[in-house]
């Protein structure tokens, strides 16, 4: 896929666009995020990944599009194990409810450019070395095997430790125990210090590049093509955000979502190595010739990703929905036991 600059730069301008729009829309006065407001939002990008997406099998062909939709799908899908890294952050900060859209702004925007530079790298190394996929892929599945172990949703304070970066951001800057409204510094006594925002935002910006490590891999399984990497990761990112106000408690109903994600994630880590020994080079596996074995083309990625979220989401709610019955019956039960 030769993707001209021109089509880079358009793409980079349109994002910037969306951003000013949310920017002035959304953001010109600090408020409370409505569930119909987050609704309307997460439609709106939604719908401008999708269109994307058609403008790639139109002007393209029907293997990238499907490349791009199995990239933007499985980055939206990890995208949402970060919301909950995000209600941990936001209620270990007690951040205000209505400077909360504007810290996941500056956080996510932060977010993306190094994703960015994480995507150049990641493209530039699997370029010059054929080995990288065996990497990719081994580090998936041990990846998929921790996650399926994890408690994703975990929502007490102690769950966030501050990491390295946002350690080094409160060395950088003196901070302010309080908030100065939707300040990120301000002078005290003729001294400058960061708010708490700033460091907030930060620890947003630096959890999603965390993250990062595992979807970056991820969607180089699903596509070379450092463009659809780009763009399948700008638009999982631009959503992410009214995604965190509309899913709101429902993500602490999405119990098995880490079995999920973990399928996703070992299934692409196995495609890979399938990849990588289908068009081996290294001289110690088989003499340098490429293994004939098996691969899995687009279409059936795209259809286990989608099927994998679907039967996830169904089956969590259903458990949810069970264990509340449960709850409920045990409660009338107790209190029928209390009464005189």
């Amino acid at each position: 896929m030769n993707v001209p600059m021109w089509v880079w730069l358009a793409t980079i301008g349109g994002l910037l666009v969306l951003l000013a729009i949310d920017l002035i829309i959304v953001d010109r006065k600090p408020h409370e995020v409505t569930i119909g407001e987050a609704a309307r939002w997460v439609t709106f990008y939604v719908a401008v990944a999708v269109l994307f997406g058609i403008g790639i099998w139109m002007f393209a062909d029907g293997t990238h599009a499907g490349e791009y939709f199995a990239g933007y799908i499985t980055e939206y899908s990890l995208s949402v194990d970060n919301l909950f890294i995000f209600l941990v952050i936001m209620s270990a900060f007690a951040v205000p409810t209505i400077h909360q859209h504007q810290v996941l702004l500056v956080g996510i925007v932060l977010a993306l450019v190094l994703r960015g530079i994480f995507i150049a790298i990641g493209a530039a190394a699997i370029a010059q070395f054929s080995w990288v996929f065996y990497a990719f892929g081994v580090f998936l599945v041990y990846t998929a095997v921790k996650l399926s172990r994890s408690n994703i949703g975990g929502d007490s304070d102690e769950d966030y430790e501050e990491n390295r970066i946002t350690r080094w951001s409160r060395k950088l800057f003196p901070v302010t125990e309080d908030y100065h409204g939707a300040k990120v510094f301000t002078r005290i006594s003729g001294k400058r210090y960061a708010t708490p925002l700033f460091i907030v935002m930060i620890a947003i910006g630096s959890a999603d590049v965390m993250f990062a490590v595992d979807s970056i891999p991820a969607i180089f399984g699903l596509t070379k093509e450092p463009f659809l990497v780009f763009a399948a990761n700008a638009f999982a990112l631009m959503g992410l955000r009214q995604l965190y106000f509309l899913l709101g408690g429902l993500l602490k109903r999405l119990v098995y979502l880490s079995v999920g994600l973990a399928v996703i994630l070992g299934f692409i880590g196995v495609k890979m190595i399938l990849e990588a020994l289908h068009t081996n080079a290294l001289p110690f596996i088989n003499g340098g010739e490429p293994l004939h074995v098996p691969t899995v083309n687009i279409a059936v990625s795209l259809s286990v990703i989608v099927g994998v979220l679907v039967i996830t989401a169904v089956a969590s709610l259903l458990k949810t929905r069970r264990d509340d019955r449960r709850e409920a019956v045990a409660a009338a039960e107790s209190a029928d036991r209390s009464k005189p």
